[in-house]
């Protein structure tokens, strides 16, 4: 899975990412895309490494107030103040967090001059019931026009505790 995810991931690279004209659908957000600058998938994998060592607060200044995230499970999340304690009483409750990143990319919507970040990976750890739990993650995350995170999808699979 792994290295299937890589090879589109670089043929996604090698081509033209708009598709507007051939594609069987017209894109709700957008099908017009170009590679963006890398500083937005540092920030996204920042997080993750601070998600990974449990030191949730050293980046809050990335963040928008106003903040939207959709979890695995379906909730959606709003604002800095609520993301950050939900995160924080989650991630509080785990052990032995490791985290493994398969892929991500820097995007930017032409037509919306907006940045996003897609990222894929694999968290490992010990639930608070002390089970052991595998989950793998796409996450996409959205920067707002200042630079600062404004939303974030995320899908799992697996493991559960999501």
């Amino acid at each position: 899975m792994k290295k299937l995810i890589l090879i589109a991931l670089l043929a996604f690279l090698g081509i033209e990412v708009s598709h507007a004209q051939t594609a069987p659908y017209k894109a709700a957000y957008s099908s017009n895309f170009k590679i963006a600058d890398a500083s937005y998938s540092n920030k996204v994998l920042t997080l993750w490494k601070d998600y990974e060592n449990n030191t949730l607060d050293n980046h809050l200044e990335w963040f928008a107030d106003t903040v939207s995230m959709t979890l695995a499970d379906g909730r959606t999340v709003k604002g800095k103040a609520e993301n950050l304690a939900g995160v924080k009483a989650f991630r509080g409750s785990l052990k032995d967090m490791k985290v493994t990143i398969d892929a991500f990319v820097s995007l930017k919507s032409v037509d919306h001059n907006e940045n996003v970040v897609c990222v894929w990976g694999e968290e490992q750890y010990t639930d608070a019931n002390g089970k052991a739990v595998k989950v793998s993650i796409q996450e996409v995350w959205g920067f707002n026009r200042d630079g600062k995170i404004a939303m974030m999808l995320q899908y799992a699979q697996g493991g559960g505790g999501m």
